[in-house]
Order: structure tokens, then sequence, then C-alpha cells
């Protein structure tokens, strides 16, 4: 069986599509939907940059979005992809809204204009300078939990990803994440500081979630042709109430990713298809779970590949 997998945020880069897009009729229509949604050319950033506006918030998310629709639309109707073995789509953060896209639950145009409320609303809930992430190297997350009770600073410092074993990433205010730093330094744990523009996934966003709620159950959601393994509870929802109010609480939840792999891969998961730019989450898949078949498609040789070595 087959699981969908759909990038989010740090998988951007500048040209990324590209290829789909000068050889796809379908795929330019893709990204003048967006244009035309947004009022303004993401297309050219997309395709162009230049990487600091590729890099803003309120950009990336619509941006990946685009990309990650625009290769799923390709794999199903210039390949004749056969979906009859697929149970899951997912996607990591942002990603999730490409999954529901792509399982036809929610609206490409719908999608666009809730991302890019979504990376406004988050960009503007924490003041620039006052939150930081780090990622976590090496640990596993019960020994970061106890970590965590030890911070003595007033403030907040969550677990923002737990990506894979011996990947998760912090985030909070700046005090308290350099509070964490000393006590990971003490314990000769490894860490990396992330150059984000926001502390994302933890309790600093409530403001972003309270702007999105309203946003959110303003837009007509279906039930998903696939199920969704959404990133807050780690497991398969169909109901589209649940759906929204999941993506609300995602905005300053832990992005359970870990979790959501090892659950996939219980239900019979055999092919994880990364569809999107770059191979972020097939890495973390492979740490995850053995035994276990990882497809990165970025490119239309990728594309061939899956299909034609691998008969899914």
């Amino acid at each position: 069986m087959n699981a969908l997998l759909f990038p989010g945020q740090g998988s951007q880069v500048v040209g990324m599509g590209s290829e789909f897009y000068n050889n796809f009729k379908m795929v330019k229509e893709i990204f003048d939907e967006a244009d035309e949604k947004l009022k303004y050319k993401i297309s050219k950033i997309i395709l162009e940059g230049p990487e600091n506006k590729l890099k803003l918030t309120e950009n990336t998310q619509p941006a990946i979005l685009t990309v990650s629709f625009a290769i799923f639309l390709v794999l199903k109707k210039e390949f004749n992809f056969d979906f009859k073995n697929t149970k899951f789509f997912a996607g990591h953060s942002l990603g999730e809204y490409s999954a529901l896209v792509c399982a036809d639950s929610l609206n490409f145009k719908d999608a666009l204009y809730l991302l890019y409320e979504r990376g406004k609303s988050m960009q503007e809930a924490v003041p620039v300078g006052k939150g930081a992430m780090i990622a976590v190297l090496g640990s596993q997350l019960d020994e970061i939990n106890n970590f965590l009770k030890n911070i003595k600073t007033k403030g907040i410092c969550e677990v923002a990803n737990d990506n894979a074993d011996g990947q998760i990433i912090i985030s909070g205010n700046v005090e308290s994440i350099n509070d964490f730093k000393n006590i990971l330094k003490e314990n000769k744990k490894k860490f990396v500081p992330l150059n984000v523009s926001a502390p994302f996934h933890c309790s600093l966003m409530k403001p972003a979630a309270i702007k999105m709620k309203d946003k959110i159950n303003s837009i007509d959601f279906q039930k998903p042709k696939f199920d969704i393994v959404c990133n807050v509870t780690s497991k398969p929802e169909s109901n589209p109430e649940n759906i929204k109010r999941l993506l609300v609480d995602q905005i300053f939840s832990t992005v359970r990713w870990r979790e959501s792999i090892i659950n996939m891969s219980k239900g019979n998961i055999t092919n994880f298809i990364e569809l999107g730019p770059g191979k972020v989450l097939s890495g973390m898949v492979k740490r995850t779970v053995k035994n276990i078949n990882c497809f990165s498609i970025n490119s239309i040789d990728d594309m061939k590949k899956m299909i034609n070595e691998f008969k899914i």
C-alpha cells in the first residue's frame, strides 16, 4: 500500500517545479491560477526568486502548495497513476493543506488563500527577534521532555516538531531557548539553531490560530477521498469538521511527524511517495521506519522511474 507525503516549509528552492512548468500546460495553468488568486506573481517568485522573497513565510506557504499540487496533477493526469493501492495522504505542517487539496477535500484556490493568511498571521504573532527555534539531534523525545522540565526562565520553550528518530525541533522565546541550549550543552547534546522568521508550532502562535479560526471555518471542506493523517493527532481523519479544528490547533501544536510515519507503516504502508520540492520527508521516513520504500518526486525522470522500475 502507498502513502503520499507533502513537504512543508524549509523544502523551498528557487526554480522548484520548473521542469514540470516547462513541459506541461496544466502546470502553467495551476501557476496562473495561483497568481490570479493571490493577486501577485507567486509564479515568478517560485521560478526566478529572489530567494529572500521566496523565504518570506507568506510566500513560501502558497508556493510549496502550488508546486506540490502541480506535481500531483501531473502524476494523476499525465502518468495516469493508479490510486487504488493508496491508503493515506499526509503533509508536514503546511503540507497538510497540500494533502487536503490533492485528496479533493479543499479547493486549490481556497487553500492558497488560507496559506497566505496563515503565513502572514504566523509572522505577525511574534515580533521579529523575540522568538527562536533549534533542532536537537540524536536525542529521543522522552529525554528532551525531561530537559524541558529543568528550564528556569519564565516563557515558552516547547517541542514544535517530533520529526524523526533523533531529530526534534524546539520553539519558543529567545530567552527560554537560550536557557535550554545551556541545558543541552551541559548534557553534551547536539543542537543546531534554525534560520527562521518566527517560533512556529508553539504556544506563542496562539494569536495566529485565533486569527485563522474564522478564516478556516468560513471555507467549505469536503470529506477527503483518502484519509488524512493529521499532524496534531498523528492519526487518520476524514471528518471535515474535525479536520478544520485540527488545522487551527496545528498552528500552535507539536507536529507529530515521527508518530504519523509509524502509524502509517502499521497500516500496511510499504511505499512512501513524497510529492513536492526536496527530499526532506523521505529522509525522515528512512530514519524512523525500516524496510520501507521511499520515492521523492522532483522531476519527470523521478516519476518515470517510480512507475516503471518499481511498478507502483
